[in-house]
C-alpha cells in the first residue's frame, strides 16, 4: 500500500508539473511579441533592415526606424558596411532551440547584423578614447542600419589600409578564429590544420595561424584551393578528392570549422598531445544535420577528458583588446578580410538567400548607403 501510495503521488506530481509547464510556454509564447504593429510618429527616420516574422529571407524588410541616440558611455555610429554571420541566419530562420533565447512565437529583437564598421557622428558624455569622424569597427545588434549606438569597449580604430566593407567583416569570424586559435595554445612552429578555410571564420583562420609563424594546412573544396593559397596557406588539401584524416601527416592543432569526423578520425592526425579545437559545425545556420554535429562535438569534448589528445570547446566573446590585436594584424599586412560579394542594404534578403546556400566564400558584405 505504501508503494502504491507513492507512486500515485510521484503520478500526480509529474502530471502538475507537466501542466505547469505547459501553462508557462503557452504564456511565453504569447507574450513573445515586439513592436512592429505598433505605428508611431518618428522624430528621427533612418532606414535600417528588420525581421518582424521569422521565415525565409523574404521576411526581411528595409524600412524606417528611429535614429538611436548614445547613452553616456555609447558612440554614434554612421555604418558603412556590415557583414552576414551563422549566428543571422539561424535567427531569422528561428528554429526552437533559438527561440528559447530570441522569442518563442515572433522575434523580440527585430534588428538584423552584428558586425559593422562605419564613422563616429558623435559621443557620450563619458567617452574619451574616440571622437567624432573616426573609423571604426565592432560589433552591434541590429548593424544593417545607417546609424547603431555602440557601446564603448565594443569598437575598435579601423586601419587605414582597410575599408569600410572589409572591417565590417571582421567582429565575429575574425574574434571567432583567433580565440579559437588561442583555445588551441597556437604558437609558433607548429604545425596547423585548418577544415574549412575558405569561409568566413576559416580564412581568418588560415591568415592569423601564419601571422603567428605556423606551417598551415588548408582544406577546402576544387573551387577555393588558389584562394587558400593566395591567403597564405602552405599547404592545401582539396576535400573532393582526398580525406585528410587518411593522410599520414599529423598535426599539433586541428582548427576545426565542419566537425565532420568522428573523433577516431581526428585523433589519427593529432601528434601526441595535440589539440582538436571545436570551433564550427559547416554551412550557414543551424539545420538537423548541424544540431547532429553540435552534439558529436559535445561527446568529443567529453571524452577527451580521458586521452592524450584534446578536444576543446569555446566560446566566442566580445573582447576589446582582440579587436585591437586583430586591427594590428590588418595594419601590418598580416590579416586582410577576404568578401566574396557586396549588396546595397536593399538588397539584404538577396544577400541572406545566398548566404543561405552554405557555400558562400569568405564573408557576405551588405553596403550601407
Amino acid at each position: 500500500m505504501k508503494i502504491k501510495r507513492i507512486l500515485k503521488w510521484s503520478a500526480r506530481a509529474i502530471l502538475v508539473a507537466l501542466v505547469l509547464a505547459f501553462l508557462v510556454g503557452f504564456i511565453a509564447y504569447w507574450r513573445s511579441t515586439n513592436d512592429c504593429d505598433r505605428k508611431t510618429a518618428l522624430v528621427n527616420p533612418m532606414k535600417a533592415i528588420r525581421f518582424c516574422e521569422y521565415g525565409s529571407p523574404d521576411v526581411l524588410k528595409f524600412e524606417d526606424v528611429e535614429k538611436p541616440m548614445p547613452k553616456d558611455d555609447e558612440l554614434l555610429v554612421r555604418v558603412r558596411a556590415a557583414s552576414l554571420n551563422f549566428i543571422d541566419a539561424g535567427l531569422v530562420r528561428g528554429p526552437w532551440v533559438l527561440r528559447l533565447l530570441a522569442g518563442l512565437r515572433k522575434p523580440e529583437f527585430t534588428g538584423f547584423g552584428q558586425d559593422f564598421a562605419g564613422v563616429v557622428e558623435a559621443v557620450g558624455k563619458n567617452v574619451t578614447e574616440f571622437k567624432p569622424g573616426d573609423e571604426v569597427f565592432g560589433g552591434r545588434r541590429g548593424s544593417v542600419a545607417q546609424y547603431v549606438c555602440v557601446r564603448k569597449d565594443r569598437v575598435a580604430l579601423k586601419p587605414a589600409n582597410i575599408t569600410f566593407e572589409q572591417a565590417g567583416a571582421v567582429k565575429h569570424a575574425g574574434l571567432t578564429a583567433l580565440q579559437g586559435l588561442r583555445t588551441g595554445k597556437i604558437h609558433p612552429g607548429q604545425k596547423v590544420l585548418i577544415n574549412g578555410a575558405s569561409g568566413g571564420v576559416g580564412t581568418f583562420a588560415l591568415q592569423i595561424a601564419k601571422a603567428f609563424d605556423t606551417e598551415v594546412t588548408a582544406v577546402c573544396s576544387t573551387r577555393n584551393v588558389e584562394m587558400a593559397r593566395t591567403l597564405g596557406a602552405d599547404h592545401v588539401i582539396d576535400y573532393t578528392k582526398e580525406d585528410f584524416t587518411k593522410r599520414e601527416e599529423r598535426y599539433d592543432l586541428l582548427f576545426d570549422n565542419v566537425n565532420n569526423h568522428s573523433m577516431a578520425e581526428r585523433r589519427r592526425i593529432l601528434n601526441p598531445d595535440g589539440i582538436c579545437v571545436l570551433a564550427g559545425i559547416g554551412s550557414a545556420g543551424p539545420t538537423q544535420e548541424q544540431l547532429g554535429r553540435i552534439v558529436r562535438g559535445l561527446g568529443a569534448g567529453l571524452w577527451s577528458r580521458f586521452t592524450d589528445h584534446k578536444f576543446a570547446q569555446y566560446t566566442t566573446r566580445m573582447d576589446q583588446a582582440d579587436l585591437k590585436f586583430l586591427s594590428d594584424l590588418m595594419a601590418q599586412g598580416k590579416v586582410t578580410p577576404f568578401v566574396e560579394k557586396t549588396y546595397p542594404m536593399t538588397e539584404t534578403a538577396e544577400a541572406l538567400r545566398y548566404f543561405d546556400q552554405g557555400h558562400a566564400r569568405g564573408k557576405i558584405v551588405i553596403a550601407v548607403e
